[in-house]
């Protein structure tokens, strides 16, 4: 927890907060640089509600208590790596929208780094090494990158499998088995099909690795290993597709790990595939 910014705290516990919680989470989002210079009874006061209420709802977010969560507020505040990017207006020639757009996504990558863990990574990496099989999971937008997913681990050594549709994705989990990992993609982790998926899958006893945005959702519950990425909503850009980035960089990270824990078989799959494609090119 202790690389997560305040936002990326929040929005991470949203969900599963009481009405009272995203109250205070709210008011704190839209006046970020007024509660870093506010005291406890100032926030309590404006929002009607008691300062141990503040409190808590500091201590949940996994500070030592409001002196602690105001700290951290004035840090991110003054420290460069972690800068706000204006939003894009309908005002910005296309120049603007150009640099705001990349600063946004480096900042999705930059977010996401400060949250990985080297230590879960190779636990991930792990679980795929030692599977039977690996089968990548996603529906709607998640499911391109369950696809880009299986289409790079096709070279790794591991054993891995994809179906776009549906009822197949259904009944491959169902033949899941205790020897087998389920990969499963879900920015929200709250699709009900994604949901079902992960139930079956959780049921024939396999592993489950989640890649999601939010860490307290039902889906990463369900899961043995959950991988985070991060990123923020622009103009026309909802926060499911800037996330996609992040997503892509955290399954090319698994993939080196991977292609390196064996460089022997690694070259040896690396030379069948291009082999086999290389009747393609002139």
């Amino acid at each position: 927890m202790e690389h997560l910014t305040v936002k990326m705290r929040i929005k991470g516990a949203y969900r599963d907060m009481n009405p009272k919680e995203k109250q205070i989470a709210d008011y704190i989002l839209e006046n970020t640089k007024l509660i870093s210079r506010s005291t406890i009874s100032d926030i309590a006061q404006n929002l009607g509600i008691a300062d141990s209420t503040v409190y808590q709802f500091t201590k949940r977010l996994g500070y030592d208590g409001f002196k602690d969560f105001k700290v951290s507020l004035l840090t991110e505040e003054f420290d460069s790596e972690i800068s706000i990017h204006e939003k894009i207006s309908v005002n910005d020639d296309p120049d603007v929208m150009i640099t705001k757009l990349f600063s946004s996504s480096m900042k999705a990558l930059e977010d996401t780094r400060r949250i990985s863990s080297g230590k879960t990574f190779r636990e991930a990496a792990s679980i795929m090494i030692n599977a039977e099989k690996v089968w990548f999971f996603g529906v709607g937008g998640s499911n391109a990158v369950a696809m880009d997913s299986f289409h790079k681990f096709l070279r790794s050594p591991i054993h891995c499998a994809y179906t776009s549709d549906y009822h197949m994705q259904l009944m491959n989990a169902g033949l899941l088995t205790e020897n087998d990992c389920a990969f499963i993609i879900s920015h929200t982790g709250l699709n009900k099909n994604t949901l079902e998926i992960a139930k079956i899958a959780k049921e024939t006893g396999a592993k489950l690795i989640v890649l999601t945005s939010y860490p307290l959702s039902p889906l990463a519950k369900l899961a043995d290993i959950i991988l985070i990425s991060t990123a923020e909503e622009i103009v026309w850009r909802s926060e499911s597709l800037s996330s996609r980035l992040s997503q892509l960089c955290i399954i090319d990270a698994l993939f080196i790990i991977i292609m390196f824990y064996d460089e022997s078989k690694s070259r040896e799959s690396l030379t069948k595939i291009r082999h086999a494609i290389s009747h393609t090119r002139e």
